[in-house]
């Protein structure tokens, strides 16, 4: 069942990473959303979806209250057109702070890689 689960949440992912692309909502468009990753429970009844913005959490937050509010029944729909699945799993989306840490890591090193190179 790991194996079904597993691959079913990368499908998802994959997914919604296109439908929130595709979203006219300016809240959703100006975030510069990621879908960072999707966790499916056992049974396929839900779907955490977590959501980074490279504009920070707040960003992410407000977005993801968009989602869920206005464009969660549309997200759904579609991924049930797309997706080879019975029943398309309720989705939670949460915010996440994943891309903002990357940014901030990669800054650090660049930095010390000019400081070690003397520049």
């Amino acid at each position: 069942m790991a194996y079904k689960q597993d691959r079913t949440a990368e499908d998802i992912r994959r997914e919604l990473t296109l439908i929130i692309g595709e979203l006219k909502d300016p809240r959703v468009q100006s975030a510069m959303l990621t879908v960072v990753r999707t966790e499916v429970a056992h049974d396929l009844s839900f779907c955490k979806v977590y959501i980074s913005s490279l504009n920070g959490i707040e960003a992410a937050a407000e977005a993801c209250k968009v989602l869920e509010k206005t464009a969660k029944g549309h997200i759904r729909t579609k991924l049930g057109k797309v997706l080879t699945i019975r029943k398309v799993p309720d989705l939670r989306f949460i915010p996440d702070d994943t891309v903002e840490k990357s940014i901030d890591m990669f800054k650090l090193l660049e930095d010390d890689k000019k400081r070690l190179s003397g520049e």
